[in-house]
């Protein structure tokens, strides 16, 4: 049985809009974004929300709605919003276009099955985005990326330099995308990446963590007798791979698949667990809340 979060999204059209809204929970909200929205002639298409407490919690709204001419008309939105619900219920809020998809640069190192994974869905049509850039500190995946058409950058990373790289890559991205996705990428970015780069970063790895560090991680798995494998996509932060959580997922495995096997399974999970949180980050359904997140 398909979960909400595995249905059809709706349609992208010029004249869908979504606004994602965070506030101290009180009484009235919904009904109040609900009105605004009629009141400017929109149309609720889908509205999910959640508190984290009764009383003295925060509430979280996603309300996809279809207004004619939305384009034009979202200064009139914006101010709609921050006259008549911003300031009331000390709000924080964010409306988005359905129709702009978001800009995507993903990093590889030489794994490719996630990266590949990834433009395969999008030449498909099945995520949202624009992938405006590939860069790798390798060169092995160049051809592949380029059949899809999309720009490959090599920039090597040397050890007693990151900073030369990381510099390189600032200029590749800032003001030209909306987020990034380490598709495997192997190496650690530096805090001062983190700050000035101006675009989330999500993250996949294997759930053995904080099991099993380092390299060989499915040979370790192997010997201790593993019986689940799995897969976490999570928001990056400083604390290495301890940023809020967008997605997980396992799959059994027995004593009798061998480490080649495991290896198999843990790509395969990888891929489902990386798409679907990409998808989820550009379709607006992820909202982070201090070290976790809501997924609508």
């Amino acid at each position: 049985m398909l979960s909400r979060l595995d249905c059809p999204a709706v349609t992208a059209s010029a004249d869908i809009a979504r606004l994602i809204i965070s506030c101290p929970d009180q009484h009235g909200i919904v009904a109040a974004v609900s009105q605004t929205i009629a009141e400017l002639g929109g149309n609720i298409i889908s509205l999910d929300q959640y508190s984290t407490g009764v009383e003295g919690g925060q509430f979280f709204q996603r309300t996809v709605f279809h207004l004619p001419g939305f384009a034009a008309a979202r200064p009139e939105v914006e101010a709609a919003i921050e006259a008549k619900l911003a300031g009331r219920f000390s709000m924080d809020w964010q409306l988005t276009d359905a129709a702009r998809p978001k800009r995507v640069a993903i990093f590889a190192s030489k794994t490719d099955h996630c990266l590949l994974d990834l433009l395969w869905r999008h030449r498909r049509g099945e995520l949202p985005v624009d992938i405006a850039m590939v860069i790798s500190n390798h060169a092995d995946l160049a051809d592949d990326v380029r059949t899809f058409g999309i720009p490959y950058f090599h920039v090597p990373v040397d050890k007693h330099n990151k900073a030369a790289a990381e510099a390189k890559h600032l200029e590749l991205l800032q003001g030209n995308v909306d987020l990034i996705v380490l598709a495997r990428y192997m190496q650690i970015l530096s805090p001062e990446f983190l700050e000035q780069v101006g675009a989330p970063i999500i993250n996949i790895h294997h759930s053995f963590l904080p099991a099993f560090i380092g390299a060989g991680p499915y040979q370790k798995a192997k010997d201790r007798g593993v019986k689940l494998i799995g897969a976490t996509a999570h928001y990056v932060t400083e604390d290495l791979d301890e940023g809020p959580i967008i997605e997980q997922d396992v799959i059994r495995v027995s004593h009798a698949d061998d480490v080649a096997q495991l290896t198999r399974y843990g790509a395969d999970v990888e891929r489902a667990v990386l798409s679907r949180a990409v998808k989820w980050h550009c379709e607006d359904r992820v909202i982070r809340h201090g070290n976790t997140t809501i997924v609508f």
